[in-house]
Order: C-alpha cells, then sequence, then structure tokens
C-alpha cells in the first residue's frame, strides 16, 4: 500500500469520532511525568462555552440606563422594567434570569468590553484569532491550550487531556501534543464508531504514519474504557434541557459524576449569527445557555465538584450597537464574556463601552481577550504561560 494511500484512508477515519492533535506522545505521556505536573490540585476543569457566530453583548449584558441604547435599538432594546438589574447601570437580559442565583452568591464574573486591537470581523478569522490567542495579523497553527500544555501542565494521570463536545472542530485545542476526544452531542456513537478499524499498522510501510496511528489507537481505546467502564453506570440526570446544548451538559456532567477528570472540556452552541429577527432567535439561545449553565452549576454544587469547576465563555466578536433594517445586528467587535464557578469572585470586570462614543459605528474594547486565557492558566492552573503578554483579571479566590 502506498504511502499516500495509507494517509487516505488514516485522514478518512478522523471524521469518526475521537480526534487526535499530537503524533509525539504515548498514551501516558507528560500525564505521568511528575516533572510537568504543576503542585496545585490536578483536578481542576476548565469548561470552555463557545457561543458560535458572535453573540449580541448588548442584549446580553444590558446598558439599561443608556439612552444611546434605546436611539439606536429602537425593535430590539429590552425595555427597562424587563431588564434584570444587577447594578445601576447594568443589568441581565431576562432570557438569563436563571443565572441570577450564581451572581448573588458572588459565583459569576462578567469581563465587559472584551476584545482586541484591529479587531477582524470575519467568522473564519476571528474564531482563528480566539483559539490561537493571535495578534490580529498573526497566524499561528496551535490552539491556545495546545500551546499552553506544550510548555506546562495542570495536572497528574489524566485519560486524555480535552474533551470535545458539539461541534468537531478542535480549535483551541488543535496542533502541538493536545490529546483531545471528540464525543460529539451523545458519546453513545463513540462505541459504534469504535468498532471502525484504523489501518492495520502492520500494512502501513511508513513510519512516521505507523505511529499516528497507533496513537490515534491508543485515544480512541481511552476513549471507549471511559465510557464502557465509566458513564455507562451513570444514569442521566433529567437536570438539562433538550436540546444539543442540554446534551452536551449532560454527557460532560455523567462524566464528572463517573469520576472522569480532564483538564478541559469544551461545549459549543451555534446560531449567535443573528443578522435578521434577532429577538427570538437570541432570547431562546441565551435562555437555553442560562438554563443549562444554571442546572450545571447546581448538580454540581450538590456533589462537592463546584469548586473544582470554571466555566468560562467567549465567541469570535460581539455585534454592532446599532440595529438593522432587518431587526437584527450585523458583526461588531468587543462583548462581556463569563466566568462561573464556586471560586469565582463574583461581580463586574473591566470597563462598559458607553455608546455615544462609537468607533467607526463599534464598539471599543477595554480587555484584551487573552487577559481571559491569562486567568485561567495563571489563577486558575497555576502556569505561568508564557506566550500570552496580558496579565490575569484577578476573579480566581
Amino acid at each position: 500500500m502506498s504511502n499516500l494511500l495509507d494517509r487516505r484512508i488514516f485522514l478518512s477515519g478522523m471524521g469518526s469520532g475521537i480526534a487526535l492533535s499530537t503524533v509525539g506522545l504515548t498514551l501516558g505521556g507528560v500525564f505521568n511525568n511528575p516533572a510537568l505536573a504543576s503542585n496545585i490540585s490536578p483536578y481542576k476543569t476548565l469548561v470552555l462555552l463557545e457561543l458560535k457566530g458572535g453573540n449580541d453583548g448588548l442584549n446580553t449584558v444590558i446598558p439599561f440606563m443608556d439612552k444611546e441604547y434605546y436611539s439606536l435599538r429602537p425593535t430590539l432594546a429590552v425595555k427597562k422594567e424587563r431588564v434584570i438589574q444587577l447594578s445601576d447601570s447594568l443589568g441581565f437580559n431576562p432570557a438569563f434570569k436563571s443565572l441570577l442565583p450564581l451572581w448573588k452568591k458572588k459565583e459569576l464574573a462578567i469581563v465587559l468590553g472584551v476584545g482586541y486591537p484591529e479587531p477582524n470581523l470575519s467568522h473564519f478569522r476571528g474564531i482563528d484569532i480566539w483559539n490561537t490567542a493571535s495578534d490580529a495579523q498573526q497566524f499561528l497553527e496551535t490552539g491556545w491550550i495546545s500551546r499552553l500544555f506544550g510548555e506546562s501542565y495542570p495536572g497528574l494521570s489524566f485519560p486524555c487531556d480535552a474533551i470535545n463536545l458539539g461541534y468537531n472542530l478542535l480549535g483551541p485545542f488543535d496542533g502541538g501534543k493536545t490529546r483531545t476526544i471528540t464525543l460529539g452531542n451523545n458519546p453513545n456513537n463513540l462505541l459504534k464508531q469504535a468498532s471502525r478499524l484504523v489501518p492495520n499498522t502492520n500494512s502501513v510501510d511508513n513510519p512516521a504514519l505507523m505511529h499516528i496511528v497507533k496513537q490515534r489507537t491508543d485515544v480512541k481505546s481511552a476513549a471507549k474504557k471511559i465510557i464502557e467502564n465509566r458513564i455507562d453506570n451513570i444514569p442521566n440526570t433529567g437536570v438539562f434541557n433538550t436540546t444539543k446544548l442540554g446534551d452536551q451538559f449532560e454527557t460532560m456532567s455523567r462524566l464528572m459524576l463517573a469520576g472522569v477528570r480532564v483538564p478541559v472540556i469544551k461545549l459549543s452552541i451555534g446560531k449567535f449569527d443573528t443578522h435578521a429577527e434577532q429577538e427570538p432567535l437570541h432570547t431562546q439561545l441565551l435562555k437555553d445557555v442560562g438554563d443549562n449553565i444554571a442546572s450545571f452549576a447546581k448538580l454540581m454544587n450538590g456533589k462537592g465538584l463546584w469548586d473544582d469547576i470554571l466555566v468560562m465563555t467567549y465567541s469570535e466578536f460581539g455585534r454592532r450597537p446599532k440595529e438593522n433594517i432587518s431587526g437584527g445586528t450585523d458583526h461588531g467587535t468587543s462583548a462581556p464574556h463569563f466566568f462561573m464557578g464556586g471560586r469565582v469572585r463574583g461581580g463586574f470586570y473591566g470597563k462598559q463601552p458607553t455608546l455615544d462614543v462609537l468607533e467607526d459605528g463599534n464598539l471599543p474594547y477595554f480587555q484584551h481577550y487573552r487577559e481571559l486565557y491569562a486567568t485561567v492558566a495563571r489563577e486558575w492552573w497555576g502556569l505561568r504561560a508564557p506566550f500570552i503578554r496580558e496579565k490575569a483579571i484577578g476573579i480566581i479566590v
């Protein structure tokens, strides 16, 4: 069999549910090397929640005292009396009412005005910047989590580096030495997919390809064991929405309740690209996000796990302040993002952009998006992350 054909067969199997972004690690790898572990708790988990399409920050955290908000959005603005007031000037969209208990318990931090210089408003390039922690004019191939784990590692003896639920794109886990298991919305699909054999290593005459195939086989085996031996013993919790995002939260929760620990779990929810008829869809999306996070926090808190979990949201960009003629909003710049967890120091961070001082019709930014990553790396995991120039925000207790 030719090397080219070997590679084509191998790559054709990459959509089968296991994504492997490393070619240089055995299954033990860095996980069993004490020299690469930090001295912090090995069981701190980061939950990344991607809001795909560009979330409208102004209708999520609402500046209800700003007259310009109502002037710029005559049909989309949430009426002042419906806003869930969080401060004298800012409040939640009513669809986020399920998150109010977390706010009152000081377990929800809102970082205002998150963005970066020379923002790129293309979906593809915008999310690439966020995934790789790059500058606007810098093109990198490795995700920021993979870069971080390539320099140091937040714990010992994990079955894998990351679990990716929902969409199959690796994003922050791409490249480097990150071993990622992609389960999709339904982990039971993996058991069917695991029966699809990768090429027999004996038939591969390319040593490098043979090594890749072996690594993928090892990770697939690890994923199969996680599901067969752990998650199948945990019944459905029944507390999450019957949506794709709810399914992802259900899967993640069952993994955690089964004792499966990994440093990072990524969830995704789409349809935030609200160019037309935004209000009903955006309300539905925010409710789905808020309800599932609230249920997850309550469940994990009840099991004594909430202190070791940090949830962080992100999106490729925000939306423009002025509504368009189609009852929607177009691609914009800065937006608020959220941290939630038992060790989060709740409250507002950063600065809310004022709507009477716009930059080419868009919001200025006040918090660099990499400050979110610095907070995760340094405050949550205790890692140096020298490739992140920005400082941590001071959110983790």
